[in-house]
């Protein structure tokens, strides 16, 4: 008769930690994250810079804006905000490797050897179908079709 104590054995038995580690393996990833976003977004920041980031992505709707018209702030500090939380976003976008690696070394230990195996096709084709979306989104919807209403305008 077959062992059967041999095929019931966990892999992950043995690899068990307190509440406590967990939290702090946690803190750890997450603030090597942020380090890697905060170093992406002072690269930014220096070159090329919140308000070309934001002119290049306001350029189609600029483009389309009626002869005489222009964009316009609707609230006091949103001239500010809106480049700087443009340059965040792209920071973050630029980090995503790194952010999701981090997430993945947190996450790894206590899946099993087929959960495994699953999550590098599945981060790969997420994450190039979400660029892929957000490309499509900038050239279909930005690029070539946006209309301002005429009652706008005036």
């Amino acid at each position: 008769m077959a062992d059967s104590s041999s095929k019931d054995t966990d892999e992950l038995s043995g690899t068990e930690q307190p509440f406590v580690h967990h939290l702090k393996e946690l803190r750890d990833r997450l603030v090597k994250a942020t380090i890697a976003v905060a170093l992406v977004c002072v690269v930014l920041s220096l070159y090329p810079g919140p308000a070309l980031l934001y002119d290049f992505l306001a350029a189609p709707l600029v483009a389309q804006l009626p002869e005489g018209t222009r964009l316009i702030a609707t609230s006091v500090i949103s001239p500010f905000l809106v480049p700087l939380k443009i340059m965040l976003m792209t920071a973050f976008l630029i980090a995503l490797p790194v952010v999701l690696y981090q997430g993945w070394a947190f996450i790894a230990p206590g899946l099993y050897m087929h959960e495994k195996k699953l999550v590098l096709p599945l981060v790969f084709s997420s994450t190039m179908l979400f660029f892929h979306w957000s490309g499509v989104l900038l050239l279909f919807c930005l690029w070539s079709g946006v209309q301002v209403h005429p009652k706008l305008c005036t």
